[in-house]
């Protein structure tokens, strides 16, 4: 093996130490299959939130509609499932669908720019959560979907370490992805728009096209999330995925880091972890502090507001070499 694969393995393998001592002390401090579940969610998010990174830190665009992309993909892939098709195979359709809807939610960027747009992409949202509730026909409306085991060749999905499994193969490889695109012309584009679209057009490039291609992007990552999304939870329904799920998907870029990939997943650590962390906490609280309806709120809260001044730029902090 030559000296500089071995050099730029050293960096992935010190990425990675954090990580498994994150999963160890919740192996040890949560049981096996607690921690696991929640291992499952945390990769799921943070392929979801790749797709905020994308659109916001990357280039630059006000999103506040991303759980509508997640919910396209998780109907695409409940959908195709209940039909028959394996769930590999489903998985791109998922992914496409995240696309389509990115594509469908970039359009008023030809029109409208900074808080204008994102209150456009709120209505996306808000429109898509108001179709699948109607469409009962086709999504059993409020009723919901039910979403079988993943599976592949035979093999189940249906237990904690196979779930996790599955989840973090696909978001290493979503990582590699982003990682490979980042550093191309289109990621330098996204880039370039993100810090001044009169400069970036000014160098030929397509604003409106740069800015639809991130939402594509962004909107095949949120699909993909979905459709694990649909096979972890095993229902879905409309209301799973309303603005809250939309603002968490936020909030996951901004704790973690916008700018870089290892934000989406330090974000969706704290995203999946602090709430039942407050609530054990909440347990241990005399008298009526642990009965005070919206405590769990306020302390989620005050953690976020925490990270945003100790870190400004977010737990995974920041790099000069592409923003990752």
């Amino acid at each position: 093996m030559s000296a500089p694969i071995l050099r730029g393995g050293v960096p992935a393998v010190r990425g990675a130490l954090p990580w498994l001592a994150v999963l160890l002390l919740a192996l040890a401090g949560l049981g096996t299959d607690y921690a696991l579940g929640k291992a499952t969610l945390v990769a799921t998010y943070a392929i979801a939130g790749l797709g905020v990174v994308v659109v916001v830190g990357q280039a630059g665009q006000i999103a506040l509609g991303q759980a509508a992309l997640v919910a396209l993909g998780a109907y695409a892939q409940a959908l195709l499932v209940a039909r028959g098709v394996p769930a590999p195979l489903a998985l791109p359709v998922a992914a496409a669908a995240g696309a389509l809807g990115g594509a469908l939610a970039s359009l008023p960027a030809r029109r409208l720019g900074g808080l204008y747009f994102g209150m456009s992409t709120l209505a996306f949202a808000l429109i898509v959560e108001e179709a699948l509730a109607r469409w009962e026909s086709l999504t059993h409306g409020a009723a919901g979907l039910t979403v079988g085991a993943f599976t592949l060749a035979g093999w189940r999905a249906d237990s904690t370490l196979a779930q996790a499994t599955v989840s973090v193969a696909v978001l290493a490889l979503a990582m590699l992805a982003c990682a490979r695109l980042f550093a191309s012309r289109h990621g330098r584009a996204w880039r370039a728009v993100r810090d001044d679209e009169l400069a970036a057009a000014a160098c030929g490039i397509d604003n409106d096209a740069a800015k639809m291609q991130a939402f594509v992007v962004g909107g095949a990552l949120s699909g993909l999330a979905g459709g694990l999304y649909a096979h972890w939870i095993g229902f879905i329904s409309p209301e799973q995925f309303g603005l809250v799920f939309s603002f968490e998907l936020l909030m996951l870029a901004f704790i973690g880091g916008a700018r870089r990939l290892a934000g989406a997943a330090w974000g969706a650590l704290v995203i999946v972890a602090i709430p039942p962390l407050i609530s054990l906490l909440r347990d241990r609280l005399p008298g009526d502090w642990a009965r005070a309806s919206g405590l769990e709120l306020l302390l989620f809260g005050a953690v976020i507001v925490g990270v945003v001044l100790l870190r400004p730029a977010g737990l995974a902090g920041e790099t000069k070499r592409h923003d990752r």
